[in-house]
């Protein structure tokens, strides 16, 4: 079953993340970098998504113009894989969204990112930590 990090960023430079598991998931296998998806798997009612990449669970990038899901090496001048100037074959995945691809990288095209995803995350984090300090303390 797809397990999927989402990191969703909007035209004004904002950026949340959040992670889709099976049923919540299963929309995005299949679809392509560069496809527009349906917003409302993360909340914004009415709004678009637009893949523009990804990794998978080893780290290696997803990369536009190699067709399909898989990996391959493929000789990269410059561009996603390749940060040198010289010619070198890297090793890359294909534009396909598979269930090997860990995060997707994806920008909110219309509609507005959800601001309560953001608040919770960040309050739910310190009480996690008092609460394991808490039992620290006890023992």
């Amino acid at each position: 079953l797809a397990q999927f990090k989402l990191v969703i960023s909007d035209t004004k430079g904002r950026t949340i993340s959040q992670e889709l598991k099976d049923r919540a998931a299963q929309p995005l296998v299949g679809s392509r970098i560069g496809s527009i998806i349906d917003a409302s798997i993360i909340g914004v009612a009415g709004g678009k998504l637009k893949i523009t990449g990804g990794s998978d669970k080893s780290g290696t990038p997803m990369r536009g113009d190699v067709h399909g899901g898989v990996k391959k090496y493929v000789l990269l001048s410059t561009g996603v894989g390749n940060r040198s100037e010289a010619r070198m074959r890297k090793l890359v995945r294909g534009n396909m969204v598979t269930e090997e691809i860990y995060q997707l990288n994806c920008m909110l095209i219309e509609g507005t990112l959800p601001q309560k995803q953001q608040a919770t995350e960040a309050a739910a984090a310190p009480e996690t930590i008092t609460a394991a300090e808490s039992a620290k303390k006890k023992k």
